[in-house]
């Protein structure tokens, strides 16, 4: 599956899969933007993100550690 800036809720999956044990309160924009560049399957132009689709991001990962699967 291709990921880009618009698949907020898969990047936050696949972020959640790989950074298991982060403490979310710890993270940063900036780090969310780094992973998610080096994700496999995120193909997309790194100039279109901004910190609106990466508080996305942030917030869909956030609520799937709260309320997802484990």
């Amino acid at each position: 599956m291709t990921l880009t800036w618009e698949s907020t809720y898969a990047i936050a999956l696949e972020l959640r899969r790989k950074y298991r044990d982060i403490n979310l309160e710890e993270v940063t924009l900036g780090q969310i933007y780094k992973w998610t560049l080096e994700l496999p399957d995120f193909e997309d132009d790194p100039a279109l993100a901004n910190d609106d689709i990466l508080y996305a991001i942030y917030q869909d990962w956030y609520e799937e550690q709260l309320y997802g699967r484990k």
